[in-house]
């Protein structure tokens, strides 16, 4: 039996010493795990750390939940494919909504005391609208999960050469044991030290593959362009400029390519992501203060701005070190990858890890990707824990219990939704690329959430009616005009435009169905809306009456100002 498990080769040729330092991590990830479980005596500690944590770690924390399958995997195979334009999913397509996050939308999820983002639907919009984001939420993390257990678990098929079937049962085991114990304080301190771990295992590799290379100006030089069917796809100077960034949008037209990344990526995929994703904002409510709330996405938006270094950069020398990926990128098929079933350019970092780092290095990088995807799926479960706990179980089904019992159910929650989403990786290992599929999900999920939130929160007479029409309209109009393209062929559009498109069309048709819905409809009175809409709410309500006892470096708004001014260099540089 042990024999059919195990492959002759495996992908990455590690030695004892790699092992030793991937068995240290383990007993940290587990030891924290034990240690928060003795202060773990009621629900709001399970889900919510008992709002207790510091700004720091929780935005620390708040960076690692995002630094998972879709920054390692998606963004070196992106930037293997295209180069600098992958940049925009970050100086675009994050920082800009984070700081929107932290500075207007956080003293509303914080002040209002909710328990989660579909719980602020309730109050704002009723149990139609609430319902709907729960449910949509739930099947989102599941399927989001599903992405980072499927690297992770090629990255143990990788190491072991395990079936994929025994990988992903391992990989899952290991989060689901910390996760159950310590719940949302388990997965935050353990984002924590991912954090650093993640860091320390990217760096060498970005510094030792531009070495090899001569250099920034050496990849330059040996940069060559993306073949698909025999046609370029990409040139090299299209890879070498993140702007007009054709390569990544699919349009032929600059103008055009500019428009659909600043609407479609860097204001409806962005902000729905950052601002209504309870996996993101479930480490902000987890501060010990408004403050420190405000401060969690802001602080975390400076490391966020580095990360295209430690993920586009080693994607891009993949592409010109690794001979598979040049291979892949000339318009060959090699045989092998992650999967065993040909190279993919999510194969990208695992291969330069393989051909650039001497042992010992190599334990700590693959360290370093384990951690990202147990992060990333650690944040997924225990964003669906809470939510199908206090919102669907909870609201729904079984109303009325004790604490206790919603403890019990939490932690049972946990459990099903790791086992279903080791049958959700095998959708995620049907792409080549992954991030396709992410803003697929994206465009499906969060654009038209985003819609329904900013005109709720800023339009007081918006009803609740217009709530969920808008939400259930502009999610049916995301996947008829994917399922058109994809399925249909009533057009084709390459790159990322297909999503860009679908998530601006969902985030348009919500705010037109909201509009119209709202004006045959009842508003909810003025006195309901305390807390839930910017003109209703004081504005100490809304903010921290010794915010200004602080030195103006510790306060939210100059901090965030500053990371936007950094985040403007950036794109003006590159």
């Amino acid at each position: 039996m042990v024999q059919q498990l195990v492959a002759a080769d495996t992908l990455i040729d590690a030695s004892a010493v790699d092992y030793v330092i991937l068995a240290i991590y383990f007993v940290f990830v587990l030891g924290i795990g034990f240690m928060v479980k003795r202060n773990v005596s009621d629900s709001a500690d399970f889900f919510l750390s008992g709002r207790s944590l510091p700004a720091w770690v929780t935005g620390l924390a708040f960076i690692s939940a995002n630094l998972g399958a879709v920054e390692i995997m998606g963004m070196s195979a992106t930037g293997a494919q295209i180069g600098l334009p992958t940049t925009h999913y970050f100086w675009i397509g994050a920082i800009p909504a984070m700081l929107f996050l932290g500075v207007v939308m956080m003293p509303f999820y914080y002040g209002s005391k909710v328990r989660s983002v579909p719980e602020f639907m309730l109050r704002r919009f009723g149990k139609e609208a609430h319902l709907v984001n729960a449910i949509s939420f739930a099947v989102a993390q599941l399927l989001i999960a599903g992405v980072n257990l499927y690297l992770l678990g090629s990255i143990v098929h990788a190491l072991l050469g395990l079936p994929m079937w025994l990988t992903l049962i391992v990989a899952a085991a290991i989060v689901l044991s910390y996760i159950t114990l310590g719940g949302l304080s388990a997965a935050i301190y353990n984002e924590v030290l991912q954090f650093f771990v993640i860091v320390a295992s990217l760096l060498p590799l970005t510094l030792i593959g531009l070495h090899r290379l001569g250099g920034w100006s050496g990849l330059e030089a040996k940069l060559k362009p993306q073949i698909v069917d025999g046609k370029t796809t990409t040139t090299v100077e299209q890879q070498l400029h993140s702007w007009p960034g054709q390569a990544l949008s699919g349009f032929d037209s600059s103008f055009w390519s500019v428009i659909g990344i600043t609407f479609g990526l860097g204001f409806v995929l962005s902000f729905g992501y950052w601002t209504t994703n309870f996996v993101e904002v479930q480490r902000a409510m987890a501060s010990e203060s408004i403050t420190a709330a405000r401060k969690t996405p802001i602080i975390g938006a400076f490391p966020k701005m580095f990360v295209p270094f430690l993920t586009i950069i080693p994607g891009m020398i993949a592409a010109v070190l690794v001979a598979e990926i040049a291979d892949l990128k000339a318009g060959g098929a090699p045989a092998g990858g992650a999967s065993g079933e040909g190279v993919t350019y999510n194969d990208s970092i695992l291969l330069l890890m393989r051909d650039v780092l001497p042992n010992g290095l190599l334990g700590l990088a693959i360290t370093g990707l384990l951690a990202a995807f147990m992060a990333g799926m650690a944040a997924n479960i225990s964003a669906f824990n809470t939510v199908f706990s206090y919102d669907l179980y909870g609201d729904y089904l079984v109303k009325g219990k004790p604490d206790s019992h919603y403890l019990q159910v939490g932690r049972l929650a946990t459990v099903a939704a790791t086992v279903i989403a080791i049958f959700t990786a095998s959708i995620a290992g049907s792409f080549s690329n992954i991030m396709d599929y992410l803003q697929t999900l994206f465009g499906f999920f969060n654009a038209p959430l985003f819609a329904t939130f900013i005109l709720g929160m800023f339009w007081k007479r918006m009803t609740p009616t217009a709530g969920w029409v808008g939400l259930v309209g502009g999610t049916v109009a995301a996947i008829s005009l994917w399922s058109a393209s994809k399925f249909g062929e009533v057009f084709t559009l390459p790159g990322q435009g297909l999503a860009f498109l679908a998530a601006s069309t969902a985030f348009v048709v919500d705010i037109v169905l909201s509009i119209l819905v709202t004006m045959v409809t009842k508003p909810k009175p003025a006195s309901e809306l305390v807390g839930l809409v910017y003109s209703e709410t004081p504005k100490e309500m809304r903010s921290d009456p010794d915010e200004h006892l602080l030195p103006v470096w510790k306060r939210p708004v100059p901090l965030a100002g500053l990371a936007l001014l950094m985040t403007i260099v950036l794109n003006t540089i590159f």
